[in-house]
């Protein structure tokens, strides 16, 4: 997997635009050099950032999602909780908002770089600029209120604090490169800049080729686009995967390996004097020499991890818990056959809850005595009936129909063959689960993980992986995971 820094990204889209600069140029007399540089510049930038998203739109959709709850989170409580129910309601409909923000990023770099329909262009690239400008700063600005204050209260802010943060990358780039909401702020204001320019200069943008033209390749790409998005979650998982659980990673030893790190990350101590404010920062090996310097009684103390040697990802998350509470991630990690997880990060359903009558035993307890001991002997003094709460699932019924059709067949296939076979479901407990097993015939146990760690395994639910010995050797959309004859010939199962 190619992996660049975000200035490796900048300088590359520059050579792009240069390029794209003097073709244009070289087709027309240009009015305005800067402004024709700074639409390929933009349009190119947009083209690879959507284009990087188009190819897991849930990814978008995800990070929406995680934006629409700090809302909620920020506006409850204020004078404009009247706003907050409605995040929610947003959140439902995230991927529409991906897939709409994706693919209007795309079609909108390809009209600045064509000259279509300018003066709009102008102003559809200013207000995405300011959307995008607006999440971000908001997010970083978070990093700025402390836990228990909320984002209104500007005067109880406190210093940055990056875990404070609870959407800790912007999602800019979706998962080819991960940006800090600090380096996505800056970027976005300095997009800014060319956005003013566009605004009142659109009349010095350049065009080229014919009006209809234009409008052809800005109609077929949107068409396209949408098509395209839409393959990659609908009925198919993305043909490119950027997240740290691509076929072919070995989990167990990627997991082993940045704990290592973490573990061996350089560690300073920040000690802050609690009448100057004066701060010292000490690297640990100086700090231990030095520390009686600094009392506890006039210096606060605080613990600062460096970045360890490698990133770290999501595979540092990967646990895995039965649902009696029992932690079975090196089970499935250490198994050297071949295994089928199927990974659902949420059993689909609508809840309601119903009061109904049941028994209620009382029992007396007498103490006999025999000939040569003494007896508790319980019987029954009473019965009575009271009333109960029951949780009641309405499972979806496409939802069930995918176990009926694919995913049990495929299960009861694979475990006649002597493979290990689980479901992992996320945002549920022992009673929905065995509700859902139950509901749906469902002879392969489940176990229970974090939903955020299950969404970025597969971006399909249910979605299905092939373990082997820790490492993913394939994952599927239920939609097109072959049948058990099919996949043991393929990977050579024994």
């Amino acid at each position: 997997m190619i992996t660049i820094t975000l200035t490796q990204l900048l300088i590359g889209v520059g050579i792009a635009a240069i390029l794209l600069t003097l073709m244009v140029g070289a087709l027309k007399k240009q009015k305005n050099w800067l402004v024709t540089f700074l639409q390929n510049y933009c349009g190119a930038l947009f083209i690879f950032s959507g284009g990087v998203k188009v190819v897991d739109p849930l990814g978008t959709a995800y990070k929406l999602e995680q934006y629409f709850a700090e809302f909620q989170t920020t506006f409850e409580g204020t004078w404009l909780s009247f706003i907050a129910p409605m995040f929610p309601w947003l959140a439902e409909y995230g991927i529409i908002f991906s897939v709409i923000v994706i693919v209007f990023e795309i079609v909108l770099g390809i009209m600045l770089i064509l000259g279509a329909n300018n003066r709009f262009t102008s102003w559809a690239f200013m207000l995405l600029v300011a959307f995008f400008t607006g999440l971000t700063g908001f997010t970083y600005l978070t990093g700025y209120v402390p836990e228990d204050v909320n984002f209104f209260q500007f005067g109880k802010w406190g210093p940055y604090v990056e875990s404070n943060m609870k959407v800790t990358d912007c999602g800019c780039f979706g998962d080819f490169l991960k940006l800090k909401p600090y380096t996505s702020f800056l970027k976005d204001v300095f997009l800014l800049i060319p956005a003013f320019i566009f605004l009142f200069k659109h009349k010095d943008m350049h065009t080229i080729l014919t009006g209809g033209v234009r409008s052809i390749i800005t109609g077929v790409a949107t068409v396209g686009l949408l098509i395209y998005s839409l393959s990659n979650f609908v009925w198919d998982i993305p043909g490119v995967d950027f997240r740290p659980f691509r076929v072919g990673v070995n989990v167990a030893e990627q997991q082993a390996l940045e704990e290592k790190a973490q573990g061996e990350a350089p560690v300073d101590y920040r000690m802050t004097n609690k009448e100057t404010k004066k701060e010292v920062v000490l690297p640990m090996a100086q700090y231990l020499k030095q520390y009686k310097n600094y009392p506890k009684e006039e210096w606060e103390l605080e613990q600062l991890r460096g970045e360890p040697a490698i990133p770290i990802t999501k595979i540092s998350d990967f646990a895995v818990e039965s649902v009696e509470g029992n932690d079975v991630t090196q089970d499935i990690l250490s198994d050297e056959n071949y295994s089928l997880m199927f990974v659902c990060y949420k059993l689909y359903h609508d809840y309601s809850t119903a009061n109904e009558m049941v028994n209620d035993t009382i029992f007396a307890v007498d103490t006999v005595r025999t000939a040569d001991t003494m007896m508790l002997v319980r019987k029954v003094q009473d019965i009575k009936q009271v009333q109960q709460s029951k949780s009641i699932y309405d499972w979806d019924k496409g939802y069930q129909l995918a176990f009926k059709n694919t995913i049990n067949p495929l299960a009861e296939a694979a475990e006649k063959d002597g493979l290990n076979v689980y479901g992992i479901a996320g945002a549920a407990g022992e009673e929905m689960i065995e509700e859902f097993r139950h509901a749906n015939q469902t002879a392969f146990p489940f176990y229970m993980a974090d939903d955020i760690l299950l969404k970025t395994i597969v971006r399909s639910n249910p979605g299905i992986v092939l373990l082997k010995n820790g490492k993913i050797v394939n994952k599927w959309h239920y939609k097109q995971v072959p049948n058990y004859e099919d996949m043991k010939a393929t990977y050579g199962i024994k």
